[in-house]
Protein backbone atom coordinates (compact mmCIF):
# COMPACT_ATOMS: atom_id res chain seq x y z
CA UNK A 1 0.00 0.00 0.00
CA UNK A 2 0.93 3.80 -0.90
CA UNK A 3 2.68 5.17 2.31
CA UNK A 4 0.48 7.38 3.92
CA UNK A 5 -2.67 7.45 1.98
CA UNK A 6 -5.31 9.99 2.26
CA UNK A 7 -9.14 9.47 1.36
CA UNK A 8 -11.55 12.50 1.31
CA UNK A 9 -14.81 12.82 1.91
CA UNK A 10 -16.58 16.25 2.09
CA UNK A 11 -20.17 16.86 1.23
CA UNK A 12 -23.55 18.25 2.38
CA UNK A 13 -24.77 17.91 6.44
CA UNK A 14 -26.41 14.96 6.56
CA UNK A 15 -25.13 12.79 3.75
CA UNK A 16 -23.72 9.96 5.20
CA UNK A 17 -19.89 11.33 4.95
CA UNK A 18 -19.38 9.47 8.66
CA UNK A 19 -20.97 6.46 8.19
CA UNK A 20 -19.29 5.69 4.86
CA UNK A 21 -16.04 7.07 6.43
CA UNK A 22 -16.40 4.46 9.36
CA UNK A 23 -17.22 1.91 6.79
CA UNK A 24 -13.96 2.55 4.63
CA UNK A 25 -11.94 2.93 7.67
CA UNK A 26 -13.00 -0.86 8.91
CA UNK A 27 -13.12 -2.22 5.69
CA UNK A 28 -9.59 -1.19 4.89
CA UNK A 29 -7.78 -0.44 8.30
CA UNK A 30 -7.69 2.74 7.86
CA UNK A 31 -7.95 5.57 10.88
CA UNK A 32 -11.24 7.43 10.58
CA UNK A 33 -11.07 11.11 11.21
CA UNK A 34 -14.43 12.93 11.68
CA UNK A 35 -13.19 16.96 10.80
CA UNK A 36 -16.71 17.88 11.92
CA UNK A 37 -16.65 16.48 15.56
CA UNK A 38 -13.24 18.87 15.80
CA UNK A 39 -15.45 21.79 14.83
CA UNK A 40 -18.51 21.00 16.92
CA UNK A 41 -16.51 20.56 19.77
CA UNK A 42 -14.88 23.93 19.56
CA UNK A 43 -18.46 25.37 18.85
CA UNK A 44 -19.46 23.96 22.38
CA UNK A 45 -16.49 25.11 24.16
CA UNK A 46 -17.14 28.77 22.33
CA UNK A 47 -21.30 28.60 23.35
CA UNK A 48 -20.51 27.30 26.83
CA UNK A 49 -17.68 30.05 27.55
CA UNK A 50 -19.81 32.96 25.68
CA UNK A 51 -17.04 33.74 23.47
CA UNK A 52 -17.26 36.82 21.62
CA UNK A 53 -16.96 35.59 17.46
CA UNK A 54 -16.26 39.52 16.63
CA UNK A 55 -13.22 39.70 18.58
CA UNK A 56 -10.30 38.53 17.00
CA UNK A 57 -8.64 38.34 20.24
CA UNK A 58 -11.40 36.72 22.30
CA UNK A 59 -11.44 33.94 19.26
CA UNK A 60 -7.32 33.59 19.22
CA UNK A 61 -7.51 33.60 23.06
CA UNK A 62 -9.77 30.68 23.48
CA UNK A 63 -8.57 28.31 20.74
CA UNK A 64 -5.80 28.45 23.25
CA UNK A 65 -7.65 26.67 25.88
CA UNK A 66 -9.61 23.79 23.48
CA UNK A 67 -7.41 20.16 23.93
CA UNK A 68 -9.23 17.94 21.28
CA UNK A 69 -8.35 14.39 21.44
CA UNK A 70 -10.09 11.18 19.36
CA UNK A 71 -10.54 7.49 20.74
CA UNK A 72 -11.84 5.16 18.77
CA UNK A 73 -13.95 1.95 19.87
CA UNK A 74 -15.16 -0.14 17.09
CA UNK A 75 -14.61 2.59 14.24
CA UNK A 76 -16.54 4.69 16.15
CA UNK A 77 -14.82 7.86 16.79
CA UNK A 78 -15.36 9.44 20.07
CA UNK A 79 -13.90 12.89 20.90
CA UNK A 80 -13.05 14.54 24.25
CA UNK A 81 -13.18 18.56 25.33
CA UNK A 82 -10.12 19.26 27.55
CA UNK A 83 -10.54 15.61 28.64
CA UNK A 84 -14.44 15.58 28.98
CA UNK A 85 -16.22 13.12 26.46
CA UNK A 86 -18.36 15.36 24.66
CA UNK A 87 -19.34 12.87 21.53
CA UNK A 88 -23.20 12.98 22.18
CA UNK A 89 -23.64 16.48 23.00
CA UNK A 90 -21.69 18.03 20.18
CA UNK A 91 -24.92 16.29 17.66
CA UNK A 92 -27.39 18.28 20.14
CA UNK A 93 -29.19 21.17 18.25
CA UNK A 94 -27.85 23.96 20.66
CA UNK A 95 -24.48 23.12 18.45
CA UNK A 96 -25.90 22.36 15.12
CA UNK A 97 -27.45 25.88 15.06
CA UNK A 98 -24.35 27.49 16.07
CA UNK A 99 -21.73 25.54 14.12
CA UNK A 100 -21.55 26.70 10.58
CA UNK A 101 -20.98 30.21 12.02
CA UNK A 102 -18.08 29.53 14.04
CA UNK A 103 -16.24 27.17 11.84
CA UNK A 104 -16.55 29.93 9.28
CA UNK A 105 -14.11 32.33 11.31
CA UNK A 106 -10.67 31.95 9.70
CA UNK A 107 -8.48 31.72 13.08
CA UNK A 108 -10.73 28.54 14.02
CA UNK A 109 -10.60 27.21 10.44
CA UNK A 110 -6.39 27.66 10.37
CA UNK A 111 -6.09 25.99 13.47
CA UNK A 112 -8.02 22.60 12.87
CA UNK A 113 -6.92 22.82 9.07
CA UNK A 114 -3.08 22.81 10.92
CA UNK A 115 -4.61 19.87 13.62
CA UNK A 116 -6.49 17.63 10.43
CA UNK A 117 -3.37 17.67 8.14
CA UNK A 118 -0.92 16.91 11.06
CA UNK A 119 -2.92 13.67 11.73
CA UNK A 120 -2.51 12.68 7.96
CA UNK A 121 1.52 12.86 8.11
CA UNK A 122 2.49 9.14 9.19
CA UNK A 123 -0.72 7.06 9.65
CA UNK A 124 -3.74 5.32 6.33
CA UNK A 125 -6.50 7.88 7.22
CA UNK A 126 -10.51 8.63 6.01
CA UNK A 127 -10.95 11.91 6.62
CA UNK A 128 -14.67 13.71 5.95
CA UNK A 129 -15.45 17.49 6.52
CA UNK A 130 -16.45 20.23 4.33
CA UNK A 131 -12.70 20.87 2.74
CA UNK A 132 -10.38 18.06 3.07
CA UNK A 133 -10.10 17.26 -0.80
CA UNK A 134 -9.61 21.41 -1.77
CA UNK A 135 -8.04 22.49 1.74
CA UNK A 136 -6.74 20.08 4.14
CA UNK A 137 -5.63 17.39 1.51
CA UNK A 138 -5.87 18.63 -1.54
CA UNK A 139 -3.25 16.21 -2.98
CA UNK A 140 -5.38 13.01 -2.05
CA UNK A 141 -5.24 10.41 -4.51
CA UNK A 142 -9.11 9.64 -3.99
CA UNK A 143 -11.78 12.13 -3.29
CA UNK A 144 -15.63 11.64 -2.88
CA UNK A 145 -18.18 14.67 -2.74
CA UNK A 146 -21.13 13.17 -1.05
CA UNK A 147 -24.80 14.69 -2.13
CA UNK A 148 -28.50 13.68 -1.80
CA UNK A 149 -31.92 15.07 -1.54
CA UNK A 150 -32.66 17.43 1.19
CA UNK A 151 -35.66 16.06 2.14
CA UNK A 152 -34.27 12.98 2.56
CA UNK A 153 -30.81 14.50 4.28
CA UNK A 154 -33.39 16.05 6.88
CA UNK A 155 -35.56 12.76 7.65
CA UNK A 156 -31.96 10.92 8.48
CA UNK A 157 -31.34 13.38 10.39
CA UNK A 158 -33.98 13.85 12.14
CA UNK A 159 -33.96 9.89 13.06
CA UNK A 160 -30.27 10.39 14.43
CA UNK A 161 -31.76 13.00 16.65
CA UNK A 162 -34.79 10.88 18.11
CA UNK A 163 -32.50 7.37 18.50
CA UNK A 164 -30.36 10.13 20.66
CA UNK A 165 -33.37 10.96 23.12
CA UNK A 166 -34.20 14.31 21.27
CA UNK A 167 -38.01 14.41 20.94
CA UNK A 168 -37.91 18.41 21.32
CA UNK A 169 -36.76 19.01 17.80
CA UNK A 170 -39.45 18.86 14.76
CA UNK A 171 -38.54 17.53 11.24
CA UNK A 172 -39.18 21.19 9.50
CA UNK A 173 -36.43 22.18 12.42
CA UNK A 174 -34.06 19.68 11.18
CA UNK A 175 -34.87 20.87 7.38
CA UNK A 176 -34.70 24.74 7.96
CA UNK A 177 -31.07 24.00 10.02
CA UNK A 178 -29.57 22.21 7.36
CA UNK A 179 -30.96 24.75 4.53
CA UNK A 180 -29.14 27.18 6.83
CA UNK A 181 -25.90 25.03 6.63
CA UNK A 182 -25.98 24.24 3.45
CA UNK A 183 -26.29 27.75 2.46
CA UNK A 184 -23.75 28.85 5.34
CA UNK A 185 -21.13 26.49 3.95
CA UNK A 186 -21.22 26.96 0.83
CA UNK A 187 -21.33 30.78 0.71
CA UNK A 188 -18.40 31.66 3.40
CA UNK A 189 -15.41 33.25 3.21
CA UNK A 190 -13.05 30.77 4.16
CA UNK A 191 -12.69 27.30 3.26
CA UNK A 192 -16.39 26.74 1.42
CA UNK A 193 -17.78 23.39 0.53
CA UNK A 194 -17.31 23.42 -3.15
CA UNK A 195 -16.31 19.68 -4.72
CA UNK A 196 -13.09 19.62 -5.99
CA UNK A 197 -12.46 19.23 -9.64
CA UNK A 198 -10.99 15.40 -9.27
CA UNK A 199 -13.90 14.66 -6.53
CA UNK A 200 -16.07 11.54 -7.17
CA UNK A 201 -19.83 12.20 -7.10
CA UNK A 202 -21.33 10.07 -4.90
CA UNK A 203 -25.28 10.47 -4.64
CA UNK A 204 -26.80 8.28 -2.41
CA UNK A 205 -30.31 9.74 -2.17
CA UNK A 206 -31.20 5.85 -3.72
CA UNK A 207 -28.23 3.69 -2.11
CA UNK A 208 -27.95 1.64 1.11
CA UNK A 209 -24.81 2.03 3.52
CA UNK A 210 -24.09 -1.60 1.80
CA UNK A 211 -24.15 0.00 -1.75
CA UNK A 212 -22.32 3.19 -0.90
CA UNK A 213 -19.25 1.09 0.37
CA UNK A 214 -19.21 -0.54 -2.66
CA UNK A 215 -19.46 2.33 -4.85
CA UNK A 216 -15.83 3.96 -2.74
CA UNK A 217 -14.15 0.52 -2.65
CA UNK A 218 -14.61 0.42 -6.54
CA UNK A 219 -12.72 3.49 -6.64
CA UNK A 220 -10.32 3.32 -3.62
CA UNK A 221 -9.07 -0.42 -5.26
CA UNK A 222 -6.67 1.13 -7.86
CA UNK A 223 -4.63 2.90 -4.67
CA UNK A 224 -4.29 -0.44 -3.14
CA UNK A 225 -1.79 -3.42 -3.26
CA UNK A 226 -2.37 -5.85 -5.55
CA UNK A 227 -2.60 -9.49 -4.17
Amino acid sequence: MKKNLVIAIDGYSSCGKSTLAKALAKKLGFIYIDSGAMYRAVTLFFIRNHVDMSSDAAVEDALQHIELNFHSRDYESHITLNGEEVSDEIRLMPVSENVSEISANKLVRHEMVKQQQRMGKSKNIVMDGRDIGTTVYPHAPVKFFMTADPKIRAERRFKELESKGNNTTTLEEVFENLAHRDYADTTRKESPLVRAEDAIILDNTDLTQAEQLDFALEHVKPFLPHP
